[in-house]
């Protein structure tokens, strides 16, 4: 079986994301809905303005010392790549690369781990 044809240019995109150092975990911000669930629209304005408070986030790699402190871990990491996490609002290092926000946060910041971002909102 053949593998599917992957984008270079997309290749390209994934290869210029940051490898975090420290206890810094890389993680990526879900998109913001433009509609409430009435159907409302939702100006751009107040998207970012939610969009930086966010709380929910996708861990997409993390640094070589996250979580191996076992006085402040016992218990080992809160969370793994790939897990969608609460993290307090207006966590860490904001960046954007191609379009999309990312932040390098603190590897303490993370709360919860989630199954599903959506619906998660800060109040």
């Amino acid at each position: 079986m053949s593998e599917p044809a992957v984008d270079l240019d997309e290749r390209r995109k994934a290869s210029q994301l940051p490898q975090p150092s420290g206890y810094q975990l890389l993680v990526a911000l879900p998109a913001q809905e433009e509609k409430t669930e009435g159907g409302v629209y939702i100006p751009d304005e107040l998207r970012e303005r939610e969009e930086a408070a966010g709380i929910s986030a996708m861990v997409l790699r993390m640094g070589p010392d996250a979580f191996v402190d076992e006085t402040r871990f016992p218990s080992g990491a809160y969370c793994k790549e790939g897990d969608w996490i609460i993290m307090r609002a207006y966590s860490g290092f904001k960046i954007e690369i191609h379009g999309k926000q990312f932040r390098l946060i603190n590897d303490d910041c993370v709360r919860a781990v989630i199954e599903d971002p959506r619906g998660v909102k800060r109040i």
